[in-house]
């Protein structure tokens, strides 16, 4: 049997991107080429691994299987020249992570500077994106996993904690609310209020989870973006209702304030998101566990203010 690790990478290709032509174009192949390589493995082994329609590919009952058992032995393989230093320090690749913009300043940004001193030749795309966009990339494999905070009542993925935030009155310094040590949603109505649009997945979060409350702020301005909302907030047009980790650090330190909010009081967990059953490729494995990890080793910090 001439079963060749290229053959093995062109199905697993196949399998996880759904179509010969995304395949092709992961692993720098023709359309063509990928063809021959999965009909040889077909023949080496004589079973049907694809069913090809007009639409889609799919994988027949034994090509599930061998897929999982061939992504297994590609990222055996990969791996063993990771684990050698020299090798590890030459490996080349790419990693793409999607990630809403909050979670880029708070959990990546530190982990990403480690991990390009350890592989500084594997190439990390982020595709900073609202958290709408960053499920739908993860959905179609078009990243090999994401940050967010919506995804885990999705039935196709696989969602991992990785830190829980509070909702915050965002406020400037000089503001009535700032020196409160806590300010309730109904106290917001007599405040100019800012608040991210019905296209933001915050506003989404905020209101399931009020539906019910009475009288709550109506707002005098809104953005989809939420650090739109905190710039505009420091810019002294109003106060608003914001995950705690996302205003920047250098503004808490100087022009705002982060007023915890009660009645009720509303929590947003962000996790780690990846189509579920999907193995990673040996570098975006190393990065996923370094995420949890940092993530991890940092949970007292992150929770130290409450």
């Amino acid at each position: 049997m001439n079963v060749e690790m290229g053959d093995l990478r062109a199905l697993v290709a196949v399998a996880e991107l759904g179509s010969f032509s995304a395949a092709a174009t992961e692993l720098h192949l023709s359309q063509p080429a990928l063809s021959r390589r999965i009909s040889k493995l077909e023949s080496n082994l004589g079973v049907r691994l694809l069913e090809r329609t007009t639409r889609r590919v799919e994988l027949t009952a034994t090509g599930r299987e061998f897929a999982r058992k061939a992504r297994q032995v590609v990222n055996t393989f990969d791996e063993s020249f990771m684990g050698i230093k020299e090798g590890a320090s030459a490996l080349r690749g790419e990693v793409t992570v999607a990630c809403v913009p909050t979670a880029v300043n708070q959990c990546l940004l530190t982990v990403l500077t480690e991990y390009q001193r350890q592989y500084p030749r594997i190439l990390v795309r982020v595709l900073d994106e609202g958290a709408s966009d960053v499920l739908s990339t993860v959905v179609r494999n078009e990243a090999d996993f994401g940050i967010n905070y919506i995804g885990v009542q999705e039935a196709n993925l696989e969602f991992v904690p990785i830190f829980k935030e509070r909702f915050v009155v965002a406020c400037r310094h000089d503001h009535a609310l700032a020196a409160r040590r806590s300010v309730t949603w109904a106290e917001l109505a007599r405040h100019d209020y800012i608040a991210v649009s019905k296209a933001s997945g915050n506003r989404l979060l905020l209101d399931m989870a009020l539906a019910d409350v009475p009288d709550l702020p109506t707002a005098s301005c809104e953005a989809r973006h939420v650090r739109t909302v905190v710039d505009m907030v420091a810019a002294g047009l109003g106060v608003a209702a914001v995950p705690q980790l996302a205003i920047p650090p250098h503004l808490m330190r100087s022009e705002l304030r982060a007023v915890p909010l009660t009645k009720p009081v509303l929590d947003r967990t962000s996790g780690l998101i990846k189509r579920r059953g999907r193995v990673l490729s040996p570098a975006a494995e190393r990065l996923y566990q370094m995420i949890l990890t940092s993530a991890a080793s940092t949970k007292s910090e992150r929770h130290a203010w409450r």
